[in-house]
């Protein structure tokens, strides 16, 4: 058990009783080593690099169509409420001479759905990550997620879904923008 560790589960310890429970009561004994190693699982983006997942796995390749992985589950932490937000991350590629390893599309989305966030910043970030790692043509991200401060607590909605996106290049173009969002929406 590293320090950090210990220092979160002390701080647990202190929560439980500051709402007024008893971490010393048998249900409660082991929730702060639990909930540090759920918070060093769910935070594991930070020890990751985005540009160095992707060029671990570039190939130059004279495709010049666009690539697409969608339907990308992700599980997130807002960083306003540390609740949950989940759901798919939909991102496309038009390559410039470099591809990348599909796998290492969702490995980026992962790195940065495992950090505290809000959707607006993960989207960019992982538009941003591909568009310096690849140098593509263009590049765009769609996110479709459910939050559940929004769910269980403030408003209580329901099903809501936040949707955002971010673009660069070729994608500027709205009949490139509209094919993306085309092939996303269609469900298999």
């Amino acid at each position: 058990m590293n320090n950090q560790q210990e220092e979160i589960e002390v701080r647990i310890r202190q929560i439980l009783g500051l709402i007024g429970e008893d971490a010393t009561r048998e249900g409660l004994l082991k929730t702060p080593t639990r909930v540090a190693k759920a918070m060093a699982d769910l935070t594991r983006g930070y020890q990751e690099d985005p540009i160095e997942i992707l060029c671990s796995a570039k190939f130059r390749e004279d495709y010049s169509q666009m690539v697409i992985v969608k339907d990308i589950n992700f599980y997130s932490l807002c960083e306003h409420h540390l609740l949950p937000f989940y759901g798919k991350a939909h991102v496309a590629y038009i390559p410039n001479g470099y591809i990348t390893g599909l796998s290492k599309i969702a490995r980026v989305v992962d790195c940065y759905s495992h950090r505290l966030q809000v959707q607006e910043r993960m989207t960019s970030q992982i538009r941003e990550a591909i568009q310096q790692a690849l140098h593509p043509l263009g590049v765009m991200v769609v996110v479709e997620a459910q939050h559940m401060c929004m769910q269980m607590r403030g408003v209580e909605r329901q099903g809501s879904i936040t949707t955002t996106s971010d673009f660069t290049g070729a994608f500027n173009q709205a009949k490139t923008r509209d094919e993306f969002l085309k092939l996303i929406s269609h469900k298999s």
